[in-house]
């Protein structure tokens, strides 16, 4: 059976502005990678509630499962959980255990959980809480669709709160070689051994150090022992 497939939403017009540097794609790839679930697809939209939704959406229906970043937080502009209930056709409003979350953290805090604060719990109807061990707020997920912070730190913490729950399946295995020469000179090689090996991914990552071109070629699948042979192979095959 094919690895459950995933697409992740980076929600956010400081992401599309430049003024802010994604790090989570990077972060969930590698997770996924892990879990055994392929990453195939992102999307980056702005603060915009018809784009949010048509991606939601789209992407719900394409892959198994769909991870969001950004726009839960307490301003005008975190809009995502609304979005989201919209796509689902889900009421949503102020759930009393997200409440209950957010009134013992900042009763702990000293700080007043103020109605700006208190739009971080509203859930869509029938979502289930992403727990966020490091600032309370919760995220959820809904279908297939889990709904989480745009702070690195705290979408960190909630992608470990979520993939307990999701079945993957075999780890995406990896080898490296470093090849210096062009890669001109070793396309054919790498055409042949994908052809060999179809179950594989070959792929060529060019470099350039001091004048000299060389490409990091990286074989990659589920099936360990295809993934030594199709290496020892290309290494034999380029006198490496």
């Amino acid at each position: 059976m094919p690895n459950p497939t995933a697409a992740m939403l980076v929600i956010g017009d400081e992401i599309l502005s430049g003024r802010t540097r994604d790090a989570n794609m990077h972060y969930l790839a590698q997770e996924l990678t892990k879990q055994g679930i392929d990453l195939k697809e992102v999307r980056m939209v702005s603060d915009d509630a018809s784009a949010i939704e048509e991606a939601v959406r789209a992407l719900s229906e394409s892959f198994d499962h769909v991870f969001t970043s950004g726009g839960i937080g307490p301003t005008h502009d975190d809009i995502t959980a609304d979005c989201i209930a919209r796509a689902f056709g889900a009421a949503i409003d102020v759930r009393d255990d997200a409440r209950a979350l957010l009134e013992r953290h900042y009763e702990n805090s000293g700080l007043e959980l103020n109605s700006a604060r208190l739009r971080m719990a509203r859930i869509p109807d029938g979502a289930t809480l992403i727990e966020n061990p490091v600032s309370t707020a919760p995220g959820f997920s809904l279908e297939n669709v889990h709904v989480m912070a745009g702070i690195p730190t705290i979408f960190q913490a909630m992608v470990a709160s979520v993939l307990p729950r999701l079945t993957g399946g075999d780890p995406l295995l990896s080898q490296t070689l470093r090849v210096n020469r062009g890669e001109g000179d070793i396309a054919s090689i790498l055409s042949t051994l994908a052809d060999d090996f179809p179950d594989l991914a070959v792929g060529s990552y060019p470099f350039q150090v001091n004048g000299v071109f060389g490409s990091n070629v990286v074989v990659r699948g589920t099936d360990g022992s295809k993934v030594d042979a199709a290496t020892t192979r290309l290494a034999k095959e380029l006198e490496l």
